[in-house]
């Protein structure tokens, strides 16, 4: 089976050579070695804080991600440079390195949202990482900061041939009085940001509908009313050739995931970027449903 959207590959893309190198090898010589990627992200310790470790004690320690991007066979993990530095060691060449570039804890209010940068493309190759990942808060008063920041390490990438990530997030109060973050005007917008601003890959959130916030929305969007699979074809469709990567969020039970991986790859995303609904499971479920998830994804080779 393939999917009836058909999703950008590497061939349809402008790439450098290191760039292409380096997203081979997260979508062909590991994960399911098919173009399509599952990647572990474990940013949530800065980003939320400790609570996310309660659910599963265990995962505290990021050798738990580690054991279980090995193991289960992800295409890569995400890991803000600390974590890089004194965990990866012992999994070098096992696990591709996705070395997160930016980032805030969840203390302040999004009201201002912004993501100082805390590590270098610099740093990304130093690592052996094969891509960076950078959050940018679409629609942040502190937007025109957030673009001339990630210009500056749009740039240094370009230079090292390092493939970039964007997690491109709507956030601040203009996006919550047209609909909220999770519209579909927000993340559909996020996509076409992220297009623009030279992204290789973009992570976003599968669109939420809310009939009480649609009337918010801008139009037409406040009277589209699309199945989760048209939505997501939609962002996908926005993208462009910007390979779509859609979060897990928060845990949902195992048969939700299941069908949220499914409605994203028939809808044309290049992968899937899970870390709570991995990792919060103890480490024989993850595997299981990690096992599951990346047979489904089978079905979509590119």
């Amino acid at each position: 089976m393939s999917a009836s959207k058909k999703r950008p590959t590497l061939d349809d893309l402008d790439l450098s050579l290191g760039k292409r190198t380096r997203l081979h090898r997260i979508l062909y010589e590991y994960g399911n070695k098919n173009g399509t990627a599952l990647l572990l992200p474990i940013d949530q310790g800065l980003e939320h804080g400790p609570v996310d470790f309660f659910a599963n004690p265990a995962s505290i320690d990021p050798d738990y991600q580690l054991r279980l991007a090995e193991e289960g066979g992800y295409s890569g993990i995400v890991f803000h440079i600390g974590l890089a530095q004194k965990y990866m060691k012992k999994y070098a060449g096992k696990v591709p390195l996705i070395l997160k570039l930016n980032g805030k804890t969840a203390i302040p209010s999004d009201k201002y949202a912004f993501s100082p940068q805390t590590a270098s493309v610099e740093d990304a190759v130093r690592l052996g990482a094969d891509a960076v990942g950078y959050t940018l808060y679409v629609g942040s008063p502190a937007q025109g900061e957030d673009f001339i920041q990630f210009m500056q390490v749009r740039e240094e990438a370009e230079r090292y041939g390092m493939p970039v990530i964007v997690w491109s997030y709507p956030r601040g109060e203009a996006i919550e009085a047209k609909g909220g973050q999770n519209s579909l005007y927000a993340v559909d917008y996020a996509a076409r940001v992220a297009n623009e601003l030279g992204a290789d890959l973009v992570k976003l959130n599968m669109p939420e509908f809310d009939e009480k916030k649609m009337e918010q929305c801008p139009k037409p969007y406040n009277t589209l009313k699309l199945s989760p699979e048209e939505a997501v074809r939609k962002v996908v469709e926005s993208a462009g050739k910007t390979m779509v990567l859609i979060s897990g969020g928060s845990k949902i039970s195992d048969e939700d995931l299941i069908e949220k991986a499914r409605i994203c790859m028939e809808a044309g995303v290049a992968g899937l970027i899970f870390g709570r609904n991995m990792w919060q499971r103890k480490h024989d479920d993850a595997l299981q449903i990690t096992a599951r998830i990346k047979e489904m994804m089978m079905d979509y080779s590119a």
